[in-house]
């Protein structure tokens, strides 16, 4: 959207539309597939949606709003592809504790920073999850889904209260980014190697990174 001359004020409540819509088709298919972990759920989620309303209410400069997400994305996309390689196997669901204090921290500040830029959260907690060993790829994915769910809706009610109107192309953007969600989740879901997984997930960061980057020299 930024690519296309969107102004950032609308790419935040955009975003999160099209959020609510894929992420709620992802949690539905990874439910109905039996990824999904309630118990490494809840503690990331409960501090996650007032953080993410509160940064919903936040407007960023346009220049440190791109800066940041790019910058962040690639750093995470780095991140995740090393591990793909350093990593022989998929590790077992995991059916441990979650350490309550880091999760209840990590899911505050992954919240603040999703309402505040508006991308859901998702894109910080799958590599967060993944790089610290707490899930596999397909709890990870799972629970990203539901906690873009729940952090995209806290977000834009956040946004909207800044905001008088979306895009007039919101209609035809979220009939596309819906296709386009039930497909990926039914492949995620259910299909696709784990670790083919990491490495498209990482592929899109770094792309998605990128290209915000560029805008700021273009």
């Amino acid at each position: 959207m930024g690519l296309w001359g969107v102004p950032p004020e609308m790419i935040r409540p955009t975003a999160l539309s099209m959020n609510v819509l894929v992420a709620a088709i992802g949690t539905y298919k990874h439910v109905r597939a039996g990824n999904f972990t309630p118990r490494l759920f809840w503690p990331i989620a409960l501090t996650s949606i007032p953080f993410a309303f509160l940064g919903g209410r936040l407007i960023l400069p346009e220049n440190v709003y791109r800066s940041v997400v790019g910058v962040v994305l690639l750093y995470t996309a780095v991140r995740l592809w090393r591990s793909t390689s350093q990593q022989k196997a998929e590790p077992s669901p995991n059916t441990a504790v979650l350490p309550w204090w880091t999760a209840v921290a990590a899911g505050g500040a992954i919240g603040l920073l999703s309402g505040l830029v508006g991308i859901g959260g998702g894109t910080f907690l799958g590599p967060f999850l993944l790089l610290a060993g707490w899930a596999n790829t397909r709890q990870t994915m799972s629970i990203t889904a539901a906690f873009v769910l729940v952090n995209s809706l806290a977000g834009l009610a956040g946004n909207l209260t800044t905001i008088n109107a979306l895009p007039a192309q919101i209609p035809v953007w979220l009939v596309v980014v819906g296709i386009g969600g039930w497909l990926g989740a039914e492949l995620g879901s259910k299909k696709l190697n784990p670790m083919t997984l990491r490495r498209l997930l990482a592929f899109v960061l770094f792309l998605a990174g990128a290209r915000m980057l560029l805008t700021l020299i273009s």
